[in-house]
């Protein structure tokens, strides 16, 4: 394996990196992307820099090393920033909207339109065409207030 980096040099470098790369496509988990983006490195800096095959693994192995906690921190640092995240939780992100009664509240019930879909309102009675604002939600039932 040795005599092959030493035979093909910097180019063995690249062509590894490239595989792993690729075969991060087939077993997601973006850890093989990181070992080829250091082998393309390595191959890039082979190509610019006279290096012996010890330097290069050397360097290979470092970036490696160097490459997984850096992307683990910066992908922890990603996904603790937060987020309204409203999937399966559609009518909590109506509440504070402000919308036009499609028809009136009487009795305490009413309905409204959000974009292609008509939503039961619970407030006090208002008449059709009236804008309300939303204030919470409870299950497929939205309680509203003047606006």
């Amino acid at each position: 394996m040795i005599d092959t980096f030493h035979h093909y040099g910097p180019w063995s470098w690249l062509v590894v990196g490239l595989v792993l790369m690729a075969l991060e496509v087939a077993a997601p988990g973006v850890f093989l992307f990181w070992l080829g983006l250091a082998s393309l490195v390595v191959g890039l800096l082979s190509f610019a820099l006279p290096m012996s095959w010890e330097v290069q693994l050397i360097l290979f192995a470092v970036l490696s090393i160097a490459a997984v906690p850096i992307w683990r921190r910066l992908a922890r640092a990603k996904s603790s920033a937060p987020e309204h995240n409203f999937l399966n939780r559609r009518a909590e992100a109506l509440v504070g909207r402000v919308f036009t009664l499609d028809k009136p509240i009487q009795d305490g019930i009413g309905t409204v339109r959000v974009d292609d879909t008509v939503w039961r309102v619970a407030g006090p009675d208002t008449p059709a065409g009236s804008r309300v604002r939303v204030v919470s939600a409870d299950g497929a039932s939205l309680t509203v207030a003047g606006a």
